[in-house]
């Protein structure tokens, strides 16, 4: 069974009535969301605010990658680079250390939205389980962190099965 973790940029009644929508289309499909509802937004790291601020990310034209970590991880607001983050999920069962590869993109221009394509493994030969996912420059720092289930607990995804953070209709985050 596929599963799918919607990010939410943050809770609203429009975003209930969508998430409520878009969990019947799942059920229809045989699908269901990863501990029935919705996980937690994404939050910036201290570092990462003010990369942002400073310039040093370029958010349409850096590589990034979101990458899954542990319920042991030290994956926090004080988290400074991908590099000094522990407890990856390990080298295995479909997932490669370091993530995927993501795009970030900007739209607008009074109100700037930062979207981010989404993320996908297929659990191989034994099961993927995290508790983060973070997006993260590529030989740099982390920009945000997200809680992939919103009790918190781990997300199982077993062998054969897929796993997909996909990111909110309204994108990672907005400046306004």
């Amino acid at each position: 069974m596929n599963k799918l973790i919607y990010r939410p940029l943050q809770p609203s009644i429009e975003l209930e009535i969508f998430l409520a929508k878009c969990e019947a289309i799942l059920q229809e499909a045989g699908m269901r969301p990863i501990a029935g509802g919705v996980a937690g937004a994404w939050v910036f790291t201290n570092v990462g605010r003010t990369c942002l601020l400073d310039g040093t990310f370029d958010i349409d034209s850096d590589t990034w990658n979101m990458a899954l970590f542990l319920s042991t991880s030290n994956l926090g607001a004080a988290t400074t680079t991908y590099a000094g983050v522990t407890n990856e999920h390990a080298n295995a069962n479909g997932y490669t250390t370091g993530g995927v590869s993501v795009t970030l993109s900007l739209a607008g221009t009074t109100t700037v939205t930062v979207d981010s394509t989404d993320a996908s493994w297929t659990a191989a030969g034994g099961s993927i389980v995290a508790r983060f996912a973070a997006i993260y420059e590529v030989g740099g720092n982390v920009l945000c962190y997200c809680l992939l289930d919103d009790t918190p607990a781990d997300v199982t995804v077993t062998a054969g099965n897929g796993l997909t953070v996909q990111i909110h209709a309204s994108g990672v985050f907005t400046l306004a």
